[in-house]
């Protein structure tokens, strides 16, 4: 099968879009399956072109091979992921470019469309028309129910443009990969989306790379944690995470021997780092994005890690691709997020629920992990155990492929 993946992330990118878009790729590949992706230049979150780059961004379209799929870059402008209009700007950068470029890559036999961003979903759709090809719309976040779970009113001009191209994508696309069941059960109630056009492929995760591995010693000698309980927050710092939680937790632990790592990037790391400045935090490490190779070493030296959301009812449709890593990764989880996460993780038996946006229930949570070690040990190897039976990248991978074969055969006969 020729398979057209559109994505304004791709590695060596960080983030779970561009992990899966590189690891879905890659998969189908290694099947024998003719995989194209298209993408942006490396720039997210900062806006910064990547070194090994900025060359090939001056010729505004780079081909290159990536374990297999041929990757297609394209111009976009990069802007940091900090404000709403310099997001707006870099998404629809890429929305114009690639539909342009895209013009111009063979025909497939079917083309994806992927969000974040919902932008990337118009971009593809033209494409497949050009093509004459399926257009499948993978939603991988809910547009624009999302805006107001970080805050954005339901009245906005943003979010009513934002709710007609969510419409139209679901409407003009010949079949729709949804992540989560809550997302399928949404696209049916909210938006009348027939069952029989959505099927649901979950995140998976790599398991030779996210697996059970030592602490390393000198990591945790560097957060001068040596002999305390470290609890690691890893991802995307953004307004919808809540992490104010996190700097009032630290507060009422202050006195404790808990350490807390924040690693990655967002658009609301510098208030968070202020805010732990403001209340002279000394329990707090904040670090920069790490390359995803180093991240199962950051999981592994860490005694807990944390999944944190704001508590409000589209989030409790989501379902965290770094919970799962963690889980694969053999370490218990705190996990202050409703709904779907918090079904799997009771189910998996691999970690602690808390009340979202609760520094009380997470402090509690962290100082009975602490306490027990045993305990620790049996919710991470549950954790590993159930990503290997269910939720392995390859499984996820090969169900997929199915869906492509379906939509694909539905076309040519139509």
């Amino acid at each position: 099968m020729k398979i057209l993946y559109v994505s304004q992330y791709f590695p060596p990118e960080m983030g779970a879009p561009a992990a899966r878009a590189g690891e879905l790729s890659q998969h189908w590949a290694r099947e024998g399956h003719e995989v194209t992706v298209l993408t942006g230049f490396p720039n997210h979150p900062l806006g910064i072109i990547h070194p090994e780059y900025r060359k090939p961004f001056r010729h505004m379209v780079a081909k290159e091979r990536v374990r297999g799929a041929k990757v297609v870059r394209t111009w976009l402008w990069p802007l940091p992921n900090r404000k709403s209009y310099e997001r707006m700007l870099n998404y629809a950068s890429f929305c114009i470019s690639a539909s342009i470029t895209g013009m111009f890559v063979s025909k497939p036999d079917v083309v994806i469309g992927t969000s974040p961003q919902l932008l990337v979903g118009l971009a593809a759709w033209w494409i497949s028309r050009i093509k004459s090809a399926p257009f499948v719309f993978e939603v991988r976040d809910l547009w624009p129910e999302s805006l107001s779970a970080v805050g954005m009113g339901d009245r906005s001009l943003l979010h009513s443009v934002l709710g007609k191209i969510a419409g139209f994508l679901y409407e003009h696309s010949q079949h729709i990969v949804v992540v989560t069941p809550a997302f399928k059960d949404h696209l049916i109630k909210y938006w009348k989306v027939p069952a029989e056009k959505i099927s649901v492929v979950q995140n998976g995760v790599e398991t030779e790379l996210f697996r059970p591995g030592n602490p390393d010693q000198d990591l945790r000698k560097r957060w001068d944690a040596e002999g305390k309980f470290v609890v690691c927050y890893i991802g995307t710092m953004g307004w919808a995470h809540g992490l104010d939680s996190l700097v009032h937790a630290a507060k009422l632990l202050r006195n404790s021997p808990v350490v807390f790592v924040l690693v990655g990037e967002g658009a609301d790391k510098e208030r968070i780092v202020d805010l732990a400045k403001a209340k002279d935090l000394n329990n707090i490490r904040v670090l920069g994005q790490q390359p995803r190779d180093q991240i199962p070493n950051y999981i592994a030296s860490s005694d807990a890690c944390l999944v944190l959301l704001k508590k409000t009812d589209v989030f409790k449709t989501v379902i965290p691709t770094k919970m799962l890593e963690f889980m694969a990764c053999g370490r218990p989880v705190i996990l202050g997020v409703e709904g779907q996460a918090r079904d799997i993780l009771n189910e998996a038996q691999a970690g602690v629920s808390i009340e979202p946006e609760d520094p009380a229930d997470l402090a509690e949570a962290v100082v009975f992990l602490a306490k027990d070690a045993e305990e620790r040990k049996i919710l991470g190897n549950n954790g590993r155990d159930y990503i290997l039976k269910t939720l392995s990248r390859e499984q996820t991978a090969g169900k997929y492929i199915g869906v492509l074969n379906e939509v694909s055969a539905r076309y040519l006969t139509v």
